[in-house]
């Protein structure tokens, strides 16, 4: 493609391939008749514009002057900023940070080239009450700029004024506090270590050993080989009683003298070791876990309480979401911040009184995480609201956006942005230890398993002992081994031993 100047400034330099002074009359190779170029009349060529600016025709394609051969050379492009750490920051004279990275590996995909300079007013960019933009968003309007590449939250306002790309970031809206902003600690948090399954599955396993202690020295001879003016030791009180002793590693005599009894005892000693070990250890974790002890864990405790005062960005999207939302919470907390006045006019403001204490800042979620990686007093809520994507700005119907949207995907794609919201969100803070949590009976498995298994061998022993006593006193008695355990076994739950029932007889004989 060729142009030929019909003017009497003919084009004689390289400067006149991006600026040309014409007497607005141009001829295309191929065409036969000269095209008149207006502002108000722009011509597209192979999707890209030729248009009159103040009577200066401002070329847009690589093109092939007829002069020289003089190959036009796109201008650079001009991107507006503002400094906010990570996205931008000032390295002696020039510009770093995750959108100084981006727009470096969106500038190789394109090829384009391109100067940097910060927003003039320091604003995002916020519509008046005569529908004028300031920020960066005016100054792409006013054509101050090409692309403003910032945290720019995509919003329907931002989207009639000016184009923009597919979200190079994702986000939300969250809450973010000191760590000691804690309430006081329940009544019954000393039962948070386990859950409730856990204490369920602890009280089922303290009645079965105590019953087990007990049917174990009524079968047991052991266990009968007292006087026989004393009783049985191993009563149903008495085993719940040496059973809880047991639990709490307290001495509680008589212990058991049959072997049956010991091995239970032993098995229930180191159920009661391990389960000691875990509830001290847990309980300690979540005493120190300031996770657990947050009062405001979501928007609608920040909402319902009256100790904390809160606040957002003034002029922010945070802002606007809240007042523009028909949701009744988040409607009350807009209305709370708009009759204290409890804004601030940027973020380091709102870090540096959430250090403070006593203030909770509410802003867009990647921001507090990395308030949260430079200050190890801050935490963030977990609760995050409005989902919306940063994005960047051009010229409304630019067609450079969709390229720029097309490598941003690409971007995403090959990890290339998470690699950079790694590179910038790194954490100066030591690991804090992980989130305390009940114990549940899973966790315990294997000690409920040693402990069934202790139970039923000591039970089978005291079954064996009773059934080898029963076979000798059958031999004795002249009866069947049958006989004999069934009489054994009847006796023993009544209370009595075979001895004790022949005393008792032989007593009535002399009577």
């Amino acid at each position: 493609m060729t142009l030929e100047s019909t003017s009497r400034h003919p084009i004689t330099s390289r400067d006149h391939c991006t600026r040309i002074f014409l007497a607005n009359q141009l001829l295309l190779e191929g065409s036969t008749q000269q095209t008149e170029f207006t502002a108000n009349n722009p011509v597209r060529i192979k999707g890209e514009t030729m248009r009159v600016l103040e009577g200066v025709v401002v070329c847009t394609v690589v093109l092939l002057l007829s002069l020289g051969s003089c190959a036009a050379v796109r201008p650079d492009l001009t991107i507006t900023t503002i400094k906010q750490d990570p996205y931008t920051m000032s390295k002696g004279s020039q510009l770093e940070g995750y959108c100084m990275d981006l727009l470096s590996e969106l500038a190789k995909k394109l090829s384009f080239k391109y100067n940097v300079h910060l927003v003039k007013d320091g604003s995002y960019g916020r519509q008046d009450e005569s529908g004028a933009w300031n920020g960066m968003i005016g100054e792409v309007v006013r054509g101050e700029a090409d692309l403003a590449i910032a945290p720019l939250t995509l919003t329907a306002a931002r989207e009639k004024a000016v184009g923009m790309t597919k979200p190079f970031m994702q986000t939300g809206i969250s809450i973010l506090l000191r760590k000691d902003i804690s309430e006081e600690a329940g009544f019954f948090d000393f039962l948070t270590p386990f859950s409730v399954d856990t204490w369920v599955g602890i009280l089922a396993a303290y009645l079965g050993t105590a019953v087990c202690f007990c049917v174990v020295a009524r079968l047991s001879p052991c266990e009968w080989s007292q006087p026989q003016t004393e009783e049985n030791s191993f009563t149903l009180s008495h085993s719940l009683w040496y059973t809880a002793g047991a639990l709490t590693l307290q001495g509680t005599g008589p212990h058991p003298k049959a072997l049956s009894g010991r091995i239970i005892c032993c098995t229930w000693w180191l159920f009661g070791l391990v389960l000691l070990a875990c509830y001290f250890s847990n309980l300690s974790t979540s005493q120190g876990s300031d996770s657990n002890s947050l009062m405001v864990k979501g928007f609608e405790d920040l909402a319902n309480q009256q100790g904390i005062e809160y606040g957002t960005l003034s002029g922010s999207s945070t802002l606007a979401y809240f007042k523009n939302s028909n949701n009744p919470t988040y409607r009350k907390i807009y209305e709370h911040m708009e009759r204290t006045k409890s804004f601030v006019s940027s973020m380091d403001e709102g870090v540096r009184r959430a250090k403070e204490g006593n203030f909770a800042f509410i802003g867009e979620s990647v921001s507090l995480d990395l308030a949260v990686a430079r200050h190890c007093e801050l935490i963030r809520v977990h609760e995050v609201i409005g989902m919306r994507g940063y994005s960047i700005a051009g010229t409304l119907g630019s067609p450079m956006l969709k390229n720029l949207s097309v490598a941003i995907l690409q971007l995403s794609e090959a990890g290339e942005l998470s690699y950079l919201r790694s590179k910038w969100w790194a954490s100066s803070c030591m690991a804090d230890p992980a989130k305390a949590s009940s114990l549940q009976p899973h966790s315990l498995k294997g000690m409920f398993l040693v402990l069934a298994l202790g139970l039923g061998l000591g039970v089978l022993l005291a079954v064996l002992e009773l059934t080898a006593k029963s076979r000798n006193g059958a031999g004795e008695q002249r009866k069947s081994c049958c006989t004999v355990l069934s009489e054994e076994l009847s006796q023993r739950f009544r209370g009595t031993t075979t001895n004790e029932k022949r005393s008792e007889e032989t007593d009535k004989e002399k009577a």
